[in-house]
């Protein structure tokens, strides 16, 4: 917000005679200005007004001879101070990372060095390329990003670093912050308007030089750009599904070659699609294949077979093996990481007599059970009490089934009675700051156990944690999603890097009911080599992006007649396809109900149509939507993946 203050302009001599006549004269108010200014120069208008009985009258003479300026200066809130009352308190302890201490300047390897050397040099020679920076858990790509950006501000360039969680916004931000400076600030969605205005503000008057941030932190107005990072570049989270949809990494890349910037991606798990660049020589690729501290290493992962678990009695959801470590860790005083990509309570409540699962009325989805006895739609926010009854028969054998977050906490609290335990997930988390308020607190060491969904085990870098253990690692393994496996193995392979991180060796607990799965034993291993030429054959053998371009057509009406006339319009018009593209083979699928057909009472269907040839997508594209043009109600999107 916009302040005023008063600043002493004139020249010593000048000052030395205003200050003879106002005592000569009895000037007390101008004396009273004079001696404040010479403490400080300037001062805040309203203080000196206040704190000296100063009228307006007094400093008119004083602005017309040229001695002092009345000026308005903006002030804008720094996020990185709001960050530090958060995780410190109003008591003033002392967080994991001390905003006051710097940060050393950490030692590269010899990996690290070449990757920072080969981007840096091509630098000065003019070269604006992208890069795949590919390096294990724990191999120090955050050490390179920062050994590029010391040395693109140098030369007075500015830098924009894209991270997919808010819940990296903490350490990523800090480990900048201690680096370089006020220089850094943040963009994110949980800011006010006022506050990502400020941090806007910030970048166009060029008071920053590094913005860290999700996928909207790239349209940050940076003049000068030289640089632009985007940190677990596998991540979905750079897709935007909102209207304006769009590719962070896409977007990135024309924004690097409008400003003539280069454009790093960083992974320990490349998207398929990145990697096949690199291999193709579109991306230049960089191998970081060992840990960045000599003492660590990557953790010892097993694979647990909870069918096995089943047949030997075991009905709990820790495995033997995993509640072994967790006691082992527990006398050690060391720390563990439990995950499942589930929050609640219980997936859903059924009733035991008709089997009717209690769903939501505006989406096409089982009601999730909170611990409080909420029903909740994880889609639209819909909720209801449980209720005592069943409403589809009567019958009061209603009951929950599954598991979630909040349920996980409860039967750890009762197996570990001794444990501290945090839980973090999109309840816990909603407001403002919690990210930072469980981490904080994880990372001070004041919990032994924390249980949360998928976003704990991203980037984060605890030293005490030495055990991570994968609740329920083939979930996602089952969704409608050609990408499936490639998410299991990216999430896997992630949540075994939290572990041993430090000179503590680690270990990585994996319980699955699909223990010979390529994703989940190329994970185990860490092999992304393995996992890449396997991916690859499946996708090589079923028509699937990278191997084959994929146009998807969403429709969507809240009137689900026209939704039905719009897909015959669109089935239509694929039946006209040998006619326009004689000769070129095109597969069509659809268009078929969405996987989650109905969303908050709007419903989508889906026409997938696959083809090497970019071009002809497009026009299938544009195609699509001169067919729609004009019917009320429907909304066409459009995704396009090579």
């Amino acid at each position: 917000a916009p302040k005023r203050q008063i600043r002493l302009i004139g020249e010593k001599e000048a000052f030395r005679e205003a200050v003879d006549l106002a005592e000569r004269r009895g000037y007390k108010a101008r004396l009273r200005l004079f001696c404040l200014l010479k403490e400080k120069n300037p001062v805040p208008y309203d203080q000196a007004m206040n704190r000296l009985n100063l009228t307006p009258a007094v400093l008119k003479p004083l602005e017309e001879a040229g001695l002092i300026r009345v000026e308005i200066v903006e002030k804008y809130r720094n996020p990185l101070l709001e960050m530090k009352r958060l995780l410190t308190g109003e008591t003033g302890r002392a967080s994991a990372m001390d905003f006051s201490e710097s940060s050393p300047i950490p030692v590269l390897n010899e990996e690290q060095q070449a990757a920072a050397y080969r981007i840096c040099r091509e630098y000065d020679r003019g070269i604006r390329a992208t890069y795949l920076l590919h390096g294990i858990t724990g191999s120090g790509k955050t050490e390179v990003y920062m050994e590029l950006i010391r040395h693109v501000v140098e030369k007075k360039k500015q830098v924009i670093l894209l991270i997919p969680e808010i819940s990296l916004t903490w350490q990523t931000v800090m480990r900048f912050y201690k680096r370089f400076g006020n220089r850094v600030s943040l963009l994110h969605s949980r800011m006010s308007p006022g506050e990502r205005y400020d941090q806007y503000e910030r970048a166009r008057t060029g008071d920053i030089d590094i913005m860290i941030g999700p996928r909207s932190a790239l349209f940050a107005p940076f003049e000068r750009l030289g640089l632009i990072i985007i940190d677990e570049e596998h991540e979905n989270a750079y897709q935007s599904e909102l209207s304006p949809r769009y590719d962070a990494r896409e977007t990135a890349k024309e924004r690097a070659r409008i400003n003539q910037a280069s454009l790093i991606l960083g992974s320990a798990t490349p998207s398929l699609e990145s990697y096949t660049k690199a291999v193709l020589g579109e991306y230049i690729l960089l191998k970081l294949t060992r840990r960045a501290k000599a003492s660590a290493a990557l953790p010892q992962a097993e694979i647990v077979d909870l069918r096995e678990e089943l047949k030997a009695g075991n009905r709990s959801i820790f495995s033997r093996r995993l509640k072994e470590l967790m006691e082992d860790r527990l006398k050690k005083g060391e720390q563990t990481m439990l995950f499942i990509n589930r929050r609640g309570y219980a997936n859903f409540v059924s009733c035991r007599s008709c089997g009717e699962a209690i769903r939501c009325p505006h989406c096409d989805v089982t009601l999730t059970l909170h611990k409080d006895g909420r029903l909740m739609c994880h889609y639209c926010g819909h909720t209801v009490m449980q209720p005592k009854l069943c409403p589809s028969c009567g019958s009061a054998y209603i009951a929950p089934f599954g598991t979630g977050t909040q349920k996980i906490e409860e039967m750890a609290v009762k197996m570990f009675p001794q444990a501290r335990i945090l839980r973090m997930d999109l309840d816990t988390t909603s407001k403002k700051g919690g990210h930072q308020e469980i981490l904080s607190a994880f990372a001070r060491g004041e919990a032994d156990i924390l249980i949360g969904t998928q976003m704990i085990v991203k980037g984060h870098d605890f030293p005490k944690v030495t055990l991570v253990g994968a609740l329920a690692a083939d979930l996602s393994l089952y969704a409608p999603d050609y990408r499936c496996g490639e998410e299991t193995f990216d999430l896997l392979t992630q949540a075994a890097g939290r572990a041993g991180r430090s000179h503590i060796p680690g270990n990585m607990v994996i319980q699955t009911y699909q223990p010979d799965h390529y994703s989940i034993q190329t994970a185990a291993s860490q092999d992304y080599e393995s996992f890449y030429s396997q991916e690859m054959n499946f996708r090589r053998l079923l028509g699937y992006p990278p191997a084959v371009g994929l146009l998807t057509l969403t429709l969507s009406d809240g009137c689900e007649e026209r939704l039905e006339k719009a897909a015959e319009v669109l089935e239509k018009m694929t039946a006209r396809f040998p006619e326009h593209f004689p000769g070129k083979k095109l597969a069509c699928i659809g268009p078929v109900n969405a996987p989650v057909y109905k969303v908050n009472d709007i419903y989508r269907k889906i026409l997938y149509i696959k083809n090497e040839n970019y071009d002809i997508l497009i026009q299938i594209r544009k195609m699509a939507e001169a067919c729609l043009d004009g019917m009320e109600g429907i909304s066409l999107q459009s995704d396009l993946a090579l």
